[in-house]
């Protein structure tokens, strides 16, 4: 694969180093996005609760805010490409991403503060494909695997870190809106690391190590076999809330001890991605064939089995999350052309979305009827990608 060859080119040691300083740069940038975010939605549902919303608005405004923050990333992804100007992408996306967490302290209504979460998705939107673009070139340097794995991991590290924050805020007395307001910190601070990022570096696109790809004005065939097979997966992945629901519902566990739970599983997504990450640059997208297998067997043991093997699934399904996030968007990089790499990433995400949230609107359904059911879908669909990505790996290895 491109991974294979790129690491295998020796480029310059001064290069890679600077290769590896943006792709840290854009990590750290992840890491205090994350903590603002991710802090905010481990409370946004208690909230929209606390301001008069009923529960099915709060499914409504989480479902709509996803659904639209990965529809757009198709739109984002090709003005990216057509326009070439990914740092600005980047940065209204940023701005808008960040600065509507804090904006939830002032929230009086819960119409408000649906707007707010919905425009929360909409910046990440407008700003991940560039974001991942720009990243695809300087990990080009050091392997693409080991360089979205990286950044997943320090990604992952904010993910932990801003639902702890939260609780701790909540534990010492404060509210809901004293803790969207102690975010507007690492929100600042992630801005004013990407307008360094973009002030060191200019221009990523220079860091790519291959000669790009001749550009037919169109995606390769294998990208859309490779997007069926991971929209499969992520049809087949129930989401946390969903898994939460069930640990409060069946008394699997604690209700104290289901944040937990979840701060674990991003902790083993971050420790995978770095593993799946370097494995992907040695041996290609098989790994992420052999990840399915393993991220299949989550289902029956949160979903079936008790408190400790609630453990092991969350752990399972951490493992999933982290080879996802850095095999997936890895494999983006060597499949498409340089100059397309932004349109890629939106299509990808924007039907990785759609299937995502399609999966898991139908295994609430299935939940309702049978879990057993739920389950057999969740696995059958995780199965049935196996066979398309290896197919797909088989191709890029001939090629």
């Amino acid at each position: 694969m491109t991974s294979n060859n790129t690491v295998g080119n020796g480029p310059r040691p001064e290069s890679r180093r600077r290769a590896v300083r943006f792709i840290v740069l854009l990590g750290v940038i992840s890491l205090l996005g994350d903590i603002t975010y991710e802090g905010a939605r481990s409370v946004t549902g208690p909230f929209l609760g606390a301001l008069g919303a009923s529960a099915a608005a709060v499914g409504f405004v989480s479902g709509l805010g996803e659904l639209v923050g990965y529809g757009l990333r198709l739109v984002s992804g090709y003005l990216s490409d057509r326009t070439g100007n990914y740092w600005t992408i980047a940065l209204t996306g940023y701005v808008v991403n960040l600065l509507a967490v804090p904006a939830l302290a002032l929230a009086g209504r819960w119409e408000i503060a649906a707007a707010l979460i919905v425009a929360e998705r909409v910046g990440k939107a407008i700003r991940k494909p560039a974001r991942d673009a720009m990243l695809s070139h300087a990990a080009s340097e050091v392997g693409r695997g080991w360089g979205f794995g990286l950044h997943e991991a320090m990604d992952q590290t904010g993910a932990v870190l801003g639902p702890l924050i939260v609780s701790a805020v909540l534990f010492f007395g404060g509210g809901y809106r004293s803790s969207f307001a102690i975010l507007l910190i690492p929100a600042l601070m992630a801005i004013c690391v990407l307008a360094t990022a973009r002030f060191l570096y200019p221009n990523p696109r220079d860091m790519e190590v291959t000669s790009p790809a001749p550009s037919t004005g169109s995606l390769p065939r294998v990208f859309w076999l490779y997007l069926a097979a991971v929209a499969l997966v992520a049809a087949g992945y129930a989401d946390y809330p969903l898994i939460a629901y069930h640990f409060h519902k069946a008394a699997v566990v604690r209700p104290d001890w289901i944040p937990v739970l979840y701060a674990v599983a991003m902790g083993v997504d971050a420790i995978a991605a770095l593993v799946f990450g370097r494995l992907y640059d040695r041996s290609g997208l098989v790994v992420l064939a052999g990840a399915a297998v393993i991220s299949a067997l989550f289902a029956p043991l949160v979903f079936l089995g008790g408190a400790g093997l609630a453990w092991a699934g969350v752990a399972l399904w951490g493992i999933g999350m982290g080879a996802q996030e850095s095999i997936m968007r890895a494999a983006i990089a060597d499949i498409a052309p340089s100059d397309r790499r932004g349109t890629a990433y939106g299509v990808f995400n924007a039907g990785f979305g759609v299937f995502w949230f399609a999966g898991s609107a139908l295994m609430g359904l299935l939940y309702d009827i049978s879990i057993a059911s739920l389950v057999a879908f969740s696995v059958a669909a995780q199965i049935a990608s196996i066979p398309l990505l290896l197919r797909v790996a088989r191709r890029e290895q001939a090629a």
